[in-house]
């Protein structure tokens, strides 16, 4: 037994076996992200085809359909229709009858085979070398994201041909061998988007002269020949329309996001925006291509192809939002020393490049200029500022650890579920979190919204059949004193102003300030509020989704005066201040009341003094009066938001585990830690202490 012990076979089976497992999870997770990406790629293919025709695929109908442009035997750029350059027309009207008969099938498929090929390509770029896990999972996840950008959405929607320089400059950079068929590919990209050519000088500066030599010969005789068969119409786009400028929609269009495009939306023109256009176009140029040439030097030559593209990206004079996978690529780039900070970039890029603007900065007049230009500005931080790592960082590789408490013990035995969600000391990103905070707002908001089919009306009848159904039970009960609470405080002038005023300004300012207090006190509990709070607004959803609920003052023949909204016209399907923009019929469960009481018991436990904890509980005790008098919910309504509240504390103590007690932070890893000045429920350094990721 001895001799087993000290030759090591235990422990080396012991560690085989942990490998297989890790291994094991690994194919399993692989498996689960390319079904992912299967699912999704079956879903766009789906969504595109069930479209009727004449909606679907309009660019490429416009194109090669039976009156498309290049059936026209006068010139391309006519009818501005065609956004394309001379050569790009050369090459696809030999296609036209083949893509006419395949308009639909063909094409769509054929593009989502380019798309995989995209990702197929990225992932294998990646900087070497790359752990085990992110050569598995790289190509799935690569797919599945290009697959839900908005870039890929749009061109398989309109049968455009954006990603075909993208992936021929991916080609040239990666796949093929040789730099002279390297630049070929380059220099065809180049010809069929003009601003490609700017990774010539990439090429160039990092060594790869014959490919860089190459790519300007090709575009070249490329843009040399479509003049040659088609001088009238290469003028045209030359010089007529400065290589395509005006092409396509009005320039100022919101799906322009080149910098002419949001100069011209900030409302310059002439000679002033085009100087403007030119010397911001230049310094973009200029310096997007001197840190791709370090980045390329560095090792990391997809980030340096990415940081081009974007560079591209704006200094093109249109650039329609099909042609912006440039940006997509970047997400690459490693940004920040912690990796607590690590996840913020690549969430910017996949947030800014897969939701709508709107989703992104509120609808305010003073967020217009940055909400209209976000995928830009997003395209400029990539190309020009983002302080992506190097590889010669000591951060690249080893980042700050995340700091987590030791574990708090549960009473019930299979509690945590998941105990890999482990409660993280140090607070997390705020920049991360603002923006995860705002998309999640945005989503709920329109969750509301599509619970009744996208407006009040369509839910109306259901919405007050359930009212009725909520006021029998409330009568049943003995507590339907909605009524009585509503016309006792109308005749009371200073109750009425008070109600109203406490109903719609405290519903947000308590739980952000709440928030805001905790993310700068004490990050430990923060986290673990904000998740319960997540549980519950998302319990609530699905109640919204389930029981679309008319609020009292909303019940024709109640006779509840509506004190916030004013009177309201019954006679009218959708009726009330914000029906456009909000489910007035999200009555059950009262997220009013809900975050409310998140405030009140979250204030009870953390808060050190007696008064304090009593003036939490005061908010609740204040919001479900006003809710009540106002007209806005019913008792009923105020319960169910008890509910789901109590609901998210729940889940936050089954999936994590009983919160952290305390707010301090772990000893530093490699440190000795002293146990006296230790705090309490923190672990020291080591095997059980801050763990590194």
């Amino acid at each position: 037994m001895a001799n087993v012990e000290h030759s090591g076979r235990p422990a080396d089976a012991f560690r085989a076996t942990a490998a297989g497992a890790v291994r094991g999870r690994l194919r399993v997770a692989r498996l689960g992200l390319w079904l992912v990406a299967a699912v999704l790629a079956v879903r766009q293919v789906v969504v595109v085809l069930s479209t009727p025709k004449g909606e679907r695929l309009t660019d490429l109908e416009t194109w090669v359909g039976p009156d498309g442009v290049l059936h026209v035997n006068g010139s391309l750029y006519d009818s501005t229709r065609f956004t394309g350059t001379p050569f790009g027309g050369l090459v696809l009207k030999p296609l036209t009858k083949a893509a006419e008969q395949a308009l639909g099938w063909g094409w769509t498929f054929g593009t989502l085979l380019l798309v995989v090929a995209l990702g197929l390509i990225a992932a294998r770029a990646l900087p070497k070398p790359v752990t085990r896990r992110s050569a598995l999972l790289a190509a799935p996840v690569a797919i599945s994201l290009l697959m839900l950008s908005l870039p890929v959405r749009n061109t398989l929607w309109l049968g455009q041909t954006s990603i075909i320089p993208v992936l021929l400059v991916l080609l040239g950079c990666f796949t093929v061998r040789g730099e002279r068929t390297g630049g070929l590919l380059i220099g065809i990209a180049a010809a069929l988007q003009p601003t490609v050519l700017l990774f010539a000088p990439l090429l160039w500066f990092t060594g790869r002269r014959r490919a860089a030599v190459s790519a300007g010969v090709t575009f070249a005789a490329c843009t040399a020949i479509a003049w040659a068969a088609m001088a009238h119409d290469s003028y045209t786009y030359w010089v007529h329309h400065m290589a395509g400028t005006g092409l396509g929609g009005p320039a100022d269009d919101l799906a322009n996001q080149s910098l002419h495009g949001a100069l011209l939306r900030l409302g310059l023109s002439g000679p002033l925006e085009i100087g403007l256009f030119l010397t911001l176009g230049a310094a973009v140029a200029v310096l997007g291509v001197r840190r791709a040439v370090h980045y390329a030097r560095d090792g990391q030559l997809l980030l340096a192809v990415a940081i081009t593209g974007c560079a591209a990206i704006a200094v093109s004079p249109t650039t329609w939002q099909h042609q912006l996978l440039w940006v997509l690529l970047a997400v690459v780039g490693r940004v920040g020393k912690r990796a607590s900070d690590r996840y913020v970039w690549p969430v910017a890029v996949v947030l800014v490049m897969t939701l709508p603007a709107k989703m992104m900065l509120p609808n305010m007049s003073a967020m217009y200029a940055l909400r209209d230009n976000v995928v830009l500005l997003a395209a400029l931080a990539a190309a020009t500022v983002i302080p992506f790592l190097s590889r010669t960082s000591p951060y690249y590789r080893s980042p700050i650890p995340t700091e987590y408490a030791a574990p708090v013990p549960a009473r019930l035995k299979h509690v945590p579920l998941l105990p890999f969600l482990r409660r993280v000391l140090t607070r997390p990103n705020l920049l991360l979190e603002l923006l995860l905070i705002r998309v999640t707002y945005a989503a709920y908001q329109k969750v509301r919204l599509a619970a009744t089919g996208g407006s009040n009306s369509a839910g109306r009848v259901r919405a007050e059949e359930h009212g009725h159904q909520i006021l029998d039970i409330e009568r049943f009960l003995h507590i339907d004193v909605e009524h009585w609470v509503n016309h006792a405080v109308v005749k009371v002038d200073f109750l009425r102003n008070f109600f109203d005023f406490y109903y719609e300004s405290f519903h947000f300012i308590v739980p952000l300030s709440v928030m805001a207090v905790l993310y700068v006190r004490r990050p430990v509990d923060y986290r673990w509020a904000r998740t319960s709070l997540g549980f519950a607004t998302l319990l609530a959803l699905v109640g919204f989704w389930l029981y679309p609920l008319a609020p009292p003052r909303l019940l024709p023949g109640l006779g509840i005066i509506d004190t916030v909204h004013g009177v309201q016209d019954f006679s009218k399907p959708d009726y009330g201040t914000l029906t456009a923009l909000t489910n007035q019929y999200a009555a059950m469960p009262s997220l009013h009341f809900g975050w409310a009481l998140w405030c009140g018991v979250v204030i009870a436990i953390i808060a050190p003094k007696w008064w304090m904890k009593a003036l939490g509980l005061l908010h609740p005790f204040f919001t479900v009066s006003a809710i009540v008098a106002t007209g806005n919910h019913w008792v009923l309504d105020a319960a169910g938001g008890a509910a789901v509240v109590g609901a998210g504390f729940g889940l936050s103590y089954l999936l994590q585990g009983p919160r952290a007690r305390f707010a301090g932070r772990a000893g530093g890893a490699g440190k000795a830690a002293d146990p006296s000045s230790e705090p309490v429920g923190v672990s020291p350094s080591g095997p059980e202490g801050a763990s590194r990721r």
